[in-house]
Parts: structure tokens; C-alpha cells; sequence
């Protein structure tokens, strides 16, 4: 029987068309379609299923986000430094990593990228990105929007070569893009010199980050073709970078078009028929009915959507002492099926996107967070509406700083670091799956110096670490990084044991004043309940708490392993519980 019989089903083969023809009309499609079952064809055959159908997502799944460089030792590739440091102090703590851009790049640390695929020499090699992927659950960064101008493929477009002439978006600079949705302060289009003239290219983020042309099909043939290759690499997730403004149409928003939400169906087929342990997790850093769209109907796009609204929320909610907002913004939740979830996370590499909380904050509230952002030497980045309007697009800060209190460093550092956690927990204990930028970890601090020998705000929380300083501090149960450290493994270590805190699980926001933000998080496959409180306002409080459904046992906080009683349950100033009922 050939491979094409056996491995790509009629199912498969039908939704394949049908995307297709969506794209690019139904007289394509024949001639299309060919070529793409002979890129599955040619990847099964490289790369037999030899993978388990992995479990679905539970509890033990916490994916931390690092940059392939985060810790630097003398004479080694700090790919292989990484995965020693991994090796040594978050196995068993985390299962998955998020290994930001590892390709060879010209600009914005690693998301201009000059080649697909290859490794950034100076970082090492495939091998020790194979090595990383058996160990932990490995997330690798499709950033498919756009390509460096330095690639060989906008070369080749300079040049006139075929195929690349065709692989960007050119526009005549006259044209009236007012209506574009624009993610930066910078020109939607960029002059370049060809061999045919001076051409403008679409540039959705910056000069150096040239646009793919999505409609043509040879550019969505190489991409799928790419995303099978990290697959073969060890990928497990695959981050959709920017996808939102992957299609282009004159005379629209050019976010979320129709076509848009298509190209991540036709991934979603491929990768259900080839490789159906691989995640899909698109970043769309928008307003949250704008980001849910990417869920599909829950079987058909997306397993997996950035919380972008939590960044800022956790942060207003501790600001202000008062979880109001968060609260109910969180008892709204709602997935479209229980096979997708949430992609929970406070930090990252980029700053804390402000746009996802615009129709849930008021603005003075916005302007509150930007205040607060400068008055602790973090920045604020801005994003052009229109022709000449700016609006704050996201805070510069590392999230361990944004929570800190004037003085606090010198008069009280175990209540900032108790407010750190606590936001931390809040994170933890929602229903999906945490992710955990590498330097939340250990409490870094505003890199100042960074920004200012960069010029670029976004530095600010993308320092790099040596090891010896970074272990040495460890090594110091007193150093602000050992004891956040301390703190944060032993929220990873109670997550990880309890089944009611599986992205699968139930959650039940429970409003018990403003001080408090209080989830009621129950186990998909048993009847395990586990509360969970947080203190916001910076103050001792006392609960009476009152459940739909009495507790089974005697209720014990998992952290302290303490006895709770629940009609007189104390918290102190930023403390976190996490309440066993069953």
C-alpha cells in the first residue's frame, strides 16, 4: 500500500482541499494540493511515528520561557550551558521549555530571522537542541510573519531570483493603509532597491523584518514544510509567532483577517494527521475576545492561547489592593471545548502588553500602571492608531521590579518578595498552563544599563546571566534570587502533585471581598477540590468561607501543611494558601 493510502486519510485529505480552495480558490487546488501531500509524505518518511501519543495536558506541565543564551559560562556554547543548568535545578520542577529564537538572526534579539533552519553557531547546535527536547517538553518559535532582510530569500527578491520574487508584499506607497492595525510606531512600508527598481515592502514590525506573502501558496508550502522540520527536531509546541497579521488585504484591518484564522486550520489538519502529540499555541498580544477567536470552536485552530490580559491585570489587582477586576474578569472565563486551554503566564521576554486590558480597565487605571512603570525605572513603549495618534502598547519592566514598593528594598524585602509570589500563585493556580519566563525564576532586576547601551526599552528584562554569578547566588539562602527561587519551587513542586490543578480540571471563581482573589479549582477525573487564596491588599485579613459543598476531610493548606478552619481562616499580608477540601 503506498504511503499516501496509508498515511493521510480521506478526512485528512478532504479538509486539506477545503482549506485550500479557501485560500486560493478552488481551481488551485489541484494543482496545490500534490505538493503538499508530498511534503507529508517526505516528512514521514525522514521521521517515522516513533513518539507516543503523549498524555494530554495535566498537572505537571509548567513550560518555562528562556532565551537560548539566559546563562553564559567561559569557553562553552550556551546552548549546552542552558541544558546543564536545566539538568541541574528545574528537572522535576518544570516539564516544558520555551526556547526563544535559536537561528542565525540580524535584530530583535532573534525574531528577525536570517535562516529557518539552522542554529545559531555561536549558540550551539541541533545536537544540543535534541538533547533539551528529550529531556523536557520543547516549545520552538515558528516566527512566520516575517523574515530578516538579510535572509537569502529577501536576497534572492532584491535579486529577481525565482521563487523569492514572489515571497513578499509590495504596495505602492500611495496606497491608503490608514485602516492597518498597527502593533509598533514605525512605517508600515519600507523602500528597497531591486534589481526592477525601488520597490515598498510590507515591514509590519521594523525595516529589518520584512513580510511574508501568505498568498502565495509556495510560501505556505516551505512554511508547513518548516514546521514538520522542528518537528523532526523534537518540537512538541509550536509558538505561532504574530500570527495575527500573518494575510494582507488592501482596504482591511490586516488583524485576524478570515484568512488569517484559515492558515492556522490548515496547520491544525496537517499536524492532527502527522503528528497529533504537537501543540499549536499562537501569540496574538490583542484585546481578549480578539485572542479567544484563536481557539476556533475549540477542536479546529488552536490548543493553546496566550493570557495576555493577566499580565496586567495581576499587576493592577497588587497595585491597587483590590482584585476586583481580576476577579471578575476571571469568573468569566470560558474555553470552547476541553480540549484547549489557556497559556497563563505574568512575564516575558517582551514587555506587559497593555492593548488586551483596554476594554476591561478604565483608562485612568491604564495610566495608573504606566505611572507606576516609570516611577520604578521601567519605561513604557507606544503603538500609532492612525495617521499620528499614539497610545502605551506595553510596560518595560521586569515583573519582579513592577511589584515593588518605594523603600521596600531596604526597610522590607520579605514583603516584596511575598507580593512577587503572590502574583506568581495567582498564575500558577488558574486552569491552563503556566508559563514561567526564566527570569521571574530568581527575581531579576531592571536591567538600566542594557537599555541604555541598546537604545531599546525592551532590554530591559532580557538581561544575560553568567552562571558562576547566577549559581553562586543561589548558593546563598539570604540573596534575594535564592529566596525567590526557594519560594517558586515550592509552588512548582505542590502544583505538580495535585490533579486538581490540570489544565483539564474545573475552576470556580469565588468573590470573597475585594482583599482577596480566591479560585475553587476541582480535579477532571476525581473529586479532588483544592481553594485557593491570595491576599492582594497588603494586610491581615480573616475569612469565613462558606462552599456550595461541605469539604470531605479535614481541610489542609498544602503549603504550610497546616489545618484550615474555613468559617475563621487567617491570611496574613500577601500570603497565598492553596486549601485541600477533598
Amino acid at each position: 500500500m503506498s504511503m499516501k493510502a496509508t498515511f493521510i486519510q480521506p478526512k485528512d485529505r478532504e479538509a486539506l482541499a477545503d482549506h485550500l480552495a479557501c485560500l486560493y480558490g478552488a481551481d488551485r487546488v489541484a494543482e496545490i494540493n500534490p505538493k503538499l501531500e508530498s511534503i507529508i509524505e517526505a516528512h514521514l518518511s525522514a521521521s517515522p511515528v516513533t513518539l507516543p501519543h503523549t498524555a494530554r495536558l495535566n498537572e505537571h506541565d509548567a513550560i518555562l520561557i528562556t532565551y537560548p543564551d539566559q546563562v553564559r559560562q567561559t569557553n562553552e556554547k550556551p546552548l549546552k550551558t542552558l541544558a546543564g543548568f536545566l539538568d541541574r535545578h528545574l528537572r522535576g520542577l518544570i516539564r516544558g521549555v520555551h526556547l526563544l529564537p535559536f537561528f542565525p538572526y540580524s535584530s530583535d534579539d532573534g525574531f528577525s530571522v536570517t535562516d529557518y533552519r539552522k542554529v545559531e553557531d555561536s549558540l550551539g547546535t541541533w545536537r544540543e537542541i535534541n538533547y533539551i527536547a528529550q529531556n523536557f517538553r520543547l516549545m520552538v518559535d515558528a516566527v512566520i510573519n516575517h523574515i530578516s532582510s538579510q535572509s537569502a530569500w529577501f536576497q534572492g527578491f532584491l535579486q529577481g531570483i525565482s521563487p523569492y520574487s514572489d515571497y513578499f508584499i509590495t504596495v505602492d506607497p500611495e496606497t491608503d493603509l490608514a485602516a492597518v492595525v498597527r502593533p509598533r510606531d514605525l512605517p508600515l512600508l519600507t523602500p528597497v532597491q531591486t534589481t526592477q527598481g525601488t520597490h515598498h515592502v510590507w515591514t509590519t514590525f521594523s525595516a529589518d523584518q520584512i513580510d511574508l506573502n501568505f498568498a502565495n501558496p509556495e510560501v505556505m508550502l516551505e512554511i508547513l514544510d518548516l514546521l514538520l522540520f522542528y518537528i523532526r527536531q523534537g518540537a512538541q509546541f509550536i509558538r505561532l509567532d504574530a500570527i495575527a497579521f500573518l494575510w494582507k488585504t488592501i482596504g482591511t484591518s490586516c488583524i485576524h483577517l478570515p484568512q488569517a484564522h484559515r492558515v492556522v486550520r490548515l496547520f491544525r489538519t496537517v499536524l492532527d494527521a502527522v503528528a497529533p502529540w504537537v501543540y499549536l499555541i499562537t501569540e496574538t498580544n490583542v484585546p481578549h475576545e480578539e485572542n479567544l477567536s484563536y481557539l476556533g470552536n475549540g477542536n479546529d485552530e488552536a490548543h493553546l492561547i496566550y493570557q495576555f490580559a493577566l499580565p496586567p491585570l495581576v499587576l493592577h489587582t497588587l497595585h491597587t489592593g483590590d482584585a476586583s477586576r481580576l476577579t471578575a474578569w476571571a469568573a468569566d472565563l470560558r474555553l470552547p471545548s476541553d480540549r484547549v486551554t489557556f497559556f497563563n503566564f505574568l512575564a516575558s521576554h517582551d514587555g506587559i502588553g497593555l492593548r488586551p486590558v483596554h476594554d476591561i480597565l478604565a483608562e485612568q487605571e491604564i495610566e495608573a500602571l504606566v505611572a507606576r512603570t516609570k516611577a520604578r525605572d521601567g519605561g513604557v513603549s507606544h503603538r500609532r492608531v492612525g495617521k499620528s495618534k499614539r497610545l502605551p502598547y506595553e510596560l518595560n519592566i521586569t515583573y519582579f521590579d513592577a511589584l515593588s514598593e518605594p523603600g521596600e528594598e531596604e526597610t522590607d524585602i520579605e514583603r516584596w518578595i511575598n507580593r512577587f509570589l503572590a502574583s506568581q500563585s495567582i498564575m500558577l493556580t488558574l486552569a491552563g498552563v503556566p508559563g514561567i519566563y526564566f527570569h521571574s525564576l530568581f527575581g531579576s532586576r531592571n536591567d538600566i544599563a542594557a537599555v541604555q547601551r541598546t537604545g531599546k526599552l525592551r532590554s530591559i528584562n532580557r538581561e544575560k546571566l553568567k552562571l558562576k554569578s547566577l549559581e553562586n547566588e543561589l548558593s546563598q539562602p539570604n540573596s534575594v534570587r535564592a529566596r525567590v527561587f526557594t519560594g517558586y519551587t515550592h509552588l512548582l513542586k505542590t502544583r505538580r502533585s495535585q490533579p486538581a490543578f490540570s489544565p483539564a480540571g474545573s475552576q470556580q471563581v469565588l468573590d470573597l471581598g475585594p482583599s482577596v482573589f480566591a479560585l475553587l479549582r476541582s480535579a477532571p477525573y476525581s473529586g479532588q477540590r483544592i481553594l485557593c487564596l491570595h491576599e492582594v491588599a497588603g494586610r491581615s485579613v480573616r475569612l469565613t468561607i462558606s462552599l456550595d459543598e461541605a469539604p470531605q476531610v479535614e481541610p489542609r493548606d498544602l503549603l504550610s501543611d497546616n489545618p484550615i478552619t474555613l468559617d475563621a481562616c487567617p491570611l496574613s499580608p500577601y500570603q497565598v494558601r492553596w486549601i485541600q477540601l477533598d
